[in-house]
Order: structure tokens, then C-alpha cells, then sequence
């Protein structure tokens, strides 16, 4: 019988490598993956829906599910971080804790990326912070079709061109959250991470809530669901193969130019006791409920969503 052919686009992780380059293969699936950065997956995907199957970003996925998406999840998590570290601040900004973000104007790529919306989550549970106090400015385009800032949000679009890591410096907006940050975006003059600890923050942070963010998610078009629904289960179990094999090559410390890798993955086997990866629903719903807890909270969607809502229907089962 011949297999089913499917178009996949994700990035290429240690995560997802052996998946990309044919070592693992999808029961009954012959499939075509193309291995796209972020930026440019998410736009071909949002603008068409190019892909049978894509790996998108949480804010968006969640964004266009509340609105009627024609896809559905499948609990297959590629991307996950820690986002505190992630938060730039001016230094005439006022702010020197997180509880003086009340009020301010905070720049990121797009109200519906992850980071955003974790941190303004955080920001409001773990500090007293009303989400809905802060004043937005973004840079890109939203890729939720049909999404209108609802009445009480105040956000505004950079002029063309502009980039949020670009205007923080002149002191015009107060801080960013951005998706990464590297020496360059820590240089920029008068700008410093909101917590410069960052690393005992997250680590903190997960030890109290045993929260570690998920930012992106493997996605299915609802057309094909419906017509071969055990595509969810092999696509899952191909993702978890291609993981564990990945992390597996990546375990070996001969493996990488880091001088201190393998106390690294030390110090993180100790912090998570597990496996931090989990490809199923039951290890996943605190974080998955308090994303969409969030997502209602910051106007990404207009309701709290269910994982029911979320995930296709031949996975909610999903146990191991």
C-alpha cells in the first residue's frame, strides 16, 4: 500500500535531526521535510498554509486557534525555553525591579510571540504586574488572520524598518522582551537584562512551578486529521524516535567544542530529574494550562481554551 505524502517543515534541532535527515522515518508517511528558520516557516505557513505539517510558534498557533484554525495540534513540543533572561531593559526607564513594569512601554517582535507572552504572564502572577497595564510596540506583522487588538490594549507598529532592539537604546520605549538575545542586544548602551542572575531566576522559577516554557508546537491541517487521523500517532511517535536518538548523540560530551558541556548537562539532569522533553499531553497540561491561563489574559485569545481545543482528537489519549 502506498504511503501517504505529507510536507513537513520544522528547524532542525538536535531534537529533530535524525527526523530531517531520513534516519527516522513515519509509519505509513512518506514525507517531505523541509528544515526553515523560524521567521521564514511561520510566514509561508500563516500566509498559505503551505505545509501538511508545521512546527509554530505558541502564540500564534493558540491566536488562530481561538479564532478557528483550520489545523490542530499534535503533543510534539520541538522548542522549549526559559524566557526571563530575555528581558532588556533602559536604564532611565525607572525600572529596577519587576514590579516597576506597571504602566511602561514594552517593545517586542509581535504581541503573539511566545516570549511576550510568557513574561507578561509571569509578570503578572509572580509580581503583581496587571498585563493589561503595559503599553506594546512591535515590529512585525501579526500572523493571525483576522486579529483586531480588542478596545483596552494600547499597541502601535514600529515605522517600517525600525526593530525593537533598535529604538530600546534611545530610551523611547522602556524595555523588550525578545526571542533571543545575544552580546550585541547586552552591549547596546544604557540597556541591561531586567534580571542580570538570569540563569538562577529560571532555575528558581521551574523549582517553585515546574514550569519550562514550550514555544513552538508540531501542527496538522484539520483536512488531513479528518481523513487519516492515525496520522497524530505516527507523526508523534517518529518526533519522540528522532528525539531521544537525538539527545542520545547529543549526551556524548566528546561531541561538542564546549570546554565545560558535560558539567552542563550535569547541572540539568539534576535540575529537571527527567526527561524535560516530554512528547505527550499528562506531563505537559500545567504548562499547556497556563499558557492558554495567559493567552486569555494578555487579548491573544478571546477565551480560555481547553486542550480539547488545542490538540487533535486521535491524541488526546495520549498517555506515554
Amino acid at each position: 500500500m502506498a504511503k501517504l505524502r505529507l510536507t513537513l517543515s520544522c528547524n532542525e534541532y538536535d531534537r529533530t535531526r535524525f527526523l530531517v535527515d531520513g534516519t527516522i522515518k513515519a509509519e505509513g508517511i512518506d514525507l517531505e521535510i523541509l528544515a526553515l528558520p523560524s521567521e521564514e516557516r511561520h510566514r509561508r505557513f500563516s500566509r498559505s498554509l503551505e505545509f501538511d505539517v508545521c512546527e509554530l510558534q505558541m502564540g500564534v498557533f493558540l491566536g488562530w486557534i481561538g479564532r478557528g484554525a483550520p489545523f490542530r495540534a499534535i503533543p510534539v513540543f520541538p522548542h522549549r525555553k526559559f524566557c526571563h533572561g530575555n528581558v532588556l531593559i533602559h536604564g532611565a526607564s525607572g525600572i529596577q525591579k519587576p514590579e516597576d513594569f506597571v504602566g511602561k512601554t514594552i517593545g517586542m517582535r509581535a504581541h503573539f510571540n511566545p516570549v511576550s507572552l510568557w513574561m507578561r504572564g509571569i509578570l503578572q502572577d509572580e509580581h503583581g504586574v496587571p498585563a493589561r497595564s503595559l503599553k506594546l510596540r512591535t515590529n512585525q506583522q501579526e500572523q493571525v488572520p483576522g486579529w483586531e487588538p480588542p478596545e483596552w490594549m494600547e499597541i502601535e507598529r514600529l515605522p517600517k524598518g525600525q526593530k525593537i532592539e533598535d529604538v530600546l537604546p534611545t530610551g523611547s520605549i522602556d524595555a523588550c522582551m525578545l526571542p533571543e538575545i545575544s552580546p550585541k542586544h547586552t552591549h547596546m548602551p544604557g540597556v541591561r537584562r531586567l534580571w542580570p542572575n538570569f540563569r538562577e531566576v529560571e532555575k528558581q522559577y521551574f523549582l517553585r512551578t515546574r514550569i519550562f516554557p514550550i514555544r513552538h508546537v508540531i501542527v496538522v491541517k484539520n483536512e488531513i486529521l479528518e481523513k487519516h487521523p492515525w496520522v497524530a500517532q505516527s507523526l508523534v511517535k517518529a518526533f519522540t524516535e528522532a528525539k531521544e536518538r537525538g539527545i542520545k548523540h547529543v549526551s556524548d560530551t566528546r561531541r561538542s567544542f564546549l570546554a565545560w558541556y558535560g558539567a552542563e548537562l550535569e547541572e540539568e539532569r539534576e535540575l529537571f530529574g527527567g526527561d524535560p522533553w516530554p512528547y505527550n499531553l499528562k506531563d505537559n497540561l500545567l504548562v499547556l494550562e497556563t499558557m492558554a491561563r495567559y493567552a486569555e489574559m494578555v487579548g491573544v485569545t478571546d477565551r480560555r481554551l481547553g486542550i480539547s481545543d488545542m490538540f487533535a482528537e486521535s491524541s488526546l489519549g495520549e498517555k506515554n
